[in-house]
């Protein structure tokens, strides 16, 4: 599998474009921003987005969803437990074709993701595990977690869904929403968050 991140906004969010090695099918994780950059690298790389995947509905995450959407027809899956996000953190109404399948796992580009709900930042946040990578959002960070205090946010869930991280078995890359990349094993040593 080869993964490209876009960092993109003002926020700096992680925009994440997943491949099979030698396929011109792929999905983008999180598009938040600059969808014209976005496009530009599709168009220079010669891939096809089968899908957007978000791993919550933020506005910068979502920003250029729709503009990628309109230019590629590609499908955008969210968690349905985002869908009652209101405007103001979600920069007006969510575009979106699917929700995820309550199978908890999608079959994609030639790629299986597990859908691994992890409430807290948003109801509806959710962490997407293919091969030995974690595309986690908001919900881990390295060495700290994503904030609660907005609308839909509950530090109860996301205290939880770290632990749920922590019990994985084996190691992780870790790859998410902000700021660098980590692996589980770091975050199980270093993280104070995800001993809570």
């Amino acid at each position: 599998m080869e993964i490209t991140t876009l960092t993109l906004g003002d926020y700096m969010t992680n925009c994440y474009i997943l491949r099979q090695e030698a396929s011109s099918k792929c999905l983008i994780i999180d598009p938040g921003y600059e969808a014209g950059r976005i496009l530009a690298f599709l168009q220079e790389k010669h891939l096809e987005p089968e899908a957007i995947l978000l791993t919550h509905g933020h506005f910068d995450h979502v920003g250029a969803v729709g503009d990628i959407a309109a230019e590629t027809d590609c499908d955008v899956y969210i968690s349905a437990a985002d869908l009652s996000l209101p405007p103001m953190i979600t920069n007006g109404k969510l575009f979106y074709t699917h929700t995820y399948p309550a199978s908890g796992t999608l079959n994609l580009a030639g790629l299986t993701l597990r859908i691994l709900p992890t409430p807290g930042h948003t109801p509806g946040s959710v962490c997407l595990l293919t091969g030995d990578t974690i595309l986690s959002g908001d919900t881990l960070f390295r060495g700290s977690c994503g904030r609660t205090d907005l609308p839909g946010g509950s530090w109860e869930q996301i205290a939880s869904s770290l632990k749920t991280l922590a019990a994985l078995p084996g190691d992780y890359r870790v790859l998410p929403g902000h700021g660098e990349e980590t692996t589980l094993e770091w975050e199980r040593k270093h993280n104070p968050y995800l001993g809570q």
